[in-house]
């Protein structure tokens, strides 16, 4: 399907014109395919690959910068007429603006991605200003930062009390200052949530903070169910194939099994009068 990719532009008229942004994680090239052509507005190449792809223990952390490459290529070919971010991986910012700006680089001109999103708020408000005025697209990501869980004790909700509300909505404006572009709140109170939204300027987008933002985020693999280890509260499943995949992959086995696949109609078919001729040269290789 041909389309005209969305921008900026785009995204922050949608905001003024209070158009819901529609937002989905991918990883591969089939699932950007099929995104494209369900009409997504924006595709994030996460680092929940660690969980999803990967299956780490650990999650995210061990991702790396040329996995996230790879992925972002992978959905770039998949999706060429669709906004696609890539997700900085832990390490690759928290040390220094220099080191931020030098990866960020290799997204973009590796992958070919419109924009980069970072974890954090205040903390890493130098590094977005370092790679926003490298001339680089920035999306800000607080509330539940999934690489500072060990921070937060776990996978918890934030704002749940006015003071750590009052300390995201700081954050908020400390990316927003630093030249963010877009910002992702996750796992937020849907007040914090709206709040937010309606004091930054910038578009604000939900993964578990909300229906009030300007659009909603999710991971495709909670989207279809295929993740089966967890299921976050603010996700809606709308297919389960896992359920499906084990069912088809179980048909499979006991096909095979007990001899009814393949069948004829899955074999190729030699040319006429070769298989007399086959069975004339077997002799004589006797």
């Amino acid at each position: 399907m041909d389309r005209k990719k969305k921008g900026l532009l785009d995204f922050r008229r949608m905001k003024e014109e209070k158009e819901r942004l529609t937002w989905l994680t991918a990883y591969d090239y089939p699932t950007a395919r099929f995104e494209e052509q369900a009409g997504i507005d924006m595709i994030l190449v996460g680092d929940s690959m660690g969980n999803v792809v990967y299956g780490y223990p650990s999650g995210t952390l061990p991702v790396t910068m040329d996995m996230c490459i790879v992925h972002c290529q992978a959905v770039r070919r998949g999706a060429p007429n669709t906004f696609v971010m890539g997700d900085m991986p832990f390490g690759s910012y928290q040390t220094t603006p220099d080191d931020a700006v030098r990866n960020a680089v290799r997204f973009v001109k590796e992958s070919e991605v419109d924009a980069v999103k970072l974890e954090g708020g205040r903390r890493v408000a130098p590094m977005i200003r370092a790679i926003v005025d490298a001339g680089m697209v920035l999306c800000g990501h607080i509330g539940l930062t999934p690489q500072s869980t060990g921070q937060f004790g776990g996978y918890k909700a934030q704002g749940r009390t006015a003071e750590s509300a009052i300390e995201l909505i700081k954050d908020a404006r400390a990316v927003r200052d630093a030249g963010a572009a877009l910002l992702l709140l996750e796992a937020v109170t849907p007040e914090v949530g709206e709040f937010i939204t309606k004091d930054l300027d910038i578009p604000v987008y939900s993964i578990g903070a909300g229906p009030l933002c300007d659009g909603q985020l999710l991971i495709v693999s909670d989207v279809l169910g295929i993740w089966e280890a967890f299921k976050p509260k603010f996700v809606r499943r709308y297919a389960e194939v896992a359920d499906i995949s084990v069912k088809a992959l179980t048909e499979y086995v006991n096909d095979v099994r007990a001899g009814r696949f393949p069948e004829d109609i899955h074999c190729y078919k030699m040319i006429e009068g070769e298989a007399a001729r086959l069975e004339q040269l077997a002799k004589d290789l006797r």
